[in-house]
This record gives structure tokens, C-alpha cells and sequence, in this order.
């Protein structure tokens, strides 16, 4: 009885991160657009958006390989598995051991890759520049994202994402700077890694400013239907990740009940509240290193001011 309620618990955050994927998406186009003073869409419209796809042909280019058509299933697959692993309304779940970091970063680079490798699949001259802006983007983000790795490690002596987040639910770690460097790398990070303002802007389709609407340009029907849910489950993604490592407060225990596990659910789509992405302008492809080096900048000196207060 306690593994079938264990793996209902496992199956219920593997189906809420794919449920809420598109809600958040639409919530941040419609705050996007009430911030411009537009009615915007309505909430609802990448699900719309999702089923019409999936209901369309899906056409092929004449020269497409094997990779093109199966590197969005590949995309959807590993972005949903880092996605379940990042402990959203409870701790302790049953596939919790293999919830780390490390294993989610290299599951986002496997995802990234297979993406790259698809836009430039096809021959295009659009596919090949925004897979060469893609793998600049991740060239830039990942190291720093394996700076602000090393940082929570060594704060909470663990890279395992459950542990994690309930050492630092309970305040024992305290307020420090190294974790606020942190924080502000990864929101650097998470710009750049999802493809939002200032990095690339996912409503436009000009050709100077596209990323990664270049590398799908060539995909239709359900394969494209499944690339933008999978851009959609990498958003709440790193929504989860930011609630995990720093805000990881109303997570219900291993050991709770259903009340318990409620108000996680609860607390856990509170902090899906997206940002608005109107503050600044669309940036120069070539001023992309400035913006993603202050989060490595960042992210360095949060681990300097560790190994410092550690007396290494």
C-alpha cells in the first residue's frame, strides 16, 4: 500500500509540471501584455494553441534525417524528466535520490544539444543561426549555472535537491550573501537559458533577433506541438528550481498527510507567479557575453566568499 501511495505522489508532480507548463506560459504572456496596456490573450490559449497543433499534418523537409524526427520527442522526454525530478509540493518523493543537480543540468544540456543538432539537421540558413546563438547562449549560461551549483553545495553540503530544499526550509543555513549572488546569477541564467527579453523575445520572427523560433522554423503539427510544450515545461522548470533553492517554503514533508501535501500544491503555484519582461529592451546578439558573464561573475564570487568564510 505505501509503494502504490508513493508512486501516486511520484505520478501526481510528473503531472503537474506538464498541467501547469502552458497556464504558465499564457500567465506571462497576458502580464506581458497588460503591462503594455493590451488585452492580450487569454490564459488559455497555449492549450488551444497545443491541441490545434496536434491535430495538424506534420510536413517534412526533402533532405530531413531520422534526427529531425525524432529530436522533439527526445526534447519533450528529457526536459520532463528534469522537470519531475525538481521537488515541487513535497520532499522525499519516491524518485527523490535521483533528483540532483548535477543530473539537471546534464539533462537541460542534452535537451539543448538534440535542439541544436535538429535546427541544423534541415540545411537552412535560419536553423544554422540560431543553433550557433543557442550553443554561444549555452557556452556562456553553463558554466555559471555550475558555479551557482558548487555555491549550494557547499552551503548545504548536498547536491541532492530534496535534502536541499529542507535544510533550507528550516532557516538553519541563515541569510548570506553567497546565496543571494547565487539567486541573482541563476535569474540571469534562467533569462538566457529560456529565451526570453532580453536575450531573444519567443514573439517575434525576425531574423536578427530569432534564437530558438530559428531552430523549430521547419517543424509543424505535433512535432511542433511537442517543442513548445517542451519550451513550456523548461520555463516552469526554472520556476521549480527558484522555488526549490530559494524560495522552499510550504513544502510538505515526506512523512505529511493530505492537508499538508494540499497547501504544498497551493504554495507551489503561488510561486509560478511570473515576472514581467517589459523593463528592458531586446539586446544586441553581440552583448549577449556581457549579460551572461555578470551571471558568472556573479556566481564566481559567491564561491570565492565560500571557500573564504570556510577558511580554504
Amino acid at each position: 500500500m505505501a509503494l502504490i501511495v508513493d508512486l501516486f505522489l511520484q505520478a501526481m508532480q510528473m503531472a503537474l509540471v506538464v498541467a501547469v507548463a502552458p497556464a504558465v506560459l499564457g500567465v506571462t504572456r497576458k502580464v506581458k501584455a497588460r503591462l503594455l496596456r493590451r488585452i492580450g490573450p487569454p490564459v488559455l490559449q497555449p492549450y488551444r494553441d497545443l491541441w490545434k497543433l496536434m491535430h495538424k499534418e506534420a510536413v517534412f523537409a526533402h533532405n530531413a534525417s531520422w534526427i529531425y524526427r525524432t529530436a522533439p520527442y527526445l526534447i519533450f522526454a528529457a526536459t520532463w524528466v528534469a522537470a519531475a525530478l525538481v521537488p515541487s509540493y513535497a520532499t522525499g518523493l519516491l524518485f527523490s535520490w535521483s533528483a540532483d543537480l548535477i543530473a539537471i543540468v546534464a539533462l537541460l544540456g542534452t535537451a539543448r544539444f538534440t535542439l541544436a543538432l535538429a535546427g541544423m539537421d534541415v540545411g537552412t540558413a535560419f536553423g544554422g543561426i540560431g543553433s550557433s546563438r543557442e550553443m554561444m547562449i549555452a557556452s556562456l549560461a553553463e558554466p555559471a549555472m555550475l558555479l551557482i551549483v558548487f555555491t549550494v553545495a557547499l552551503v548545504a553540503g548536498t547536491t541532492q535537491l530534496s535534502a536541499i530544499a529542507t535544510i533550507f526550509a528550516t532557516g538553519s543555513v541563515g541569510l548570506r550573501v553567497s546565496l543571494g549572488l547565487g539567486m541573482f546569477a541563476f535569474l540571469f541564467v534562467a533569462v538566457a537559458e529560456n529565451a526570453r527579453i532580453p536575450i531573444d523575445n519567443p514573439a517575434t520572427h525576425l531574423e536578427l533577433t530569432m534564437v530558438h523560433e530559428a531552430m523549430v522554423l521547419e517543424y509543424s503539427g505535433r512535432h511542433l506541438a511537442v517543442i513548445e510544450a517542451a519550451a513550456a515545461l523548461k520555463l516552469v522548470l526554472y520556476f521549480s528550481l527558484i522555488a526549490c533553492l530559494f524560495v522552499p517554503f510550504g513544502i510538505a514533508g515526506p512523512d505529511a498527510g493530505i492537508p499538508a501535501f494540499g497547501l504544498g500544491v497551493l504554495a507551489y503555484l503561488a510561486k509560478l507567479l511570473p515576472i514581467g519582461e517589459t523593463s528592458v529592451a531586446k539586446m544586441r546578439v553581440f552583448r549577449y557575453p556581457l549579460f551572461v558573464g555578470s551571471a558568472f561573475a556573479a556566481a564566481a564570487l559567491a564561491v570565492f566568499l565560500l571557500f573564504v568564510s570556510k577558511g580554504f
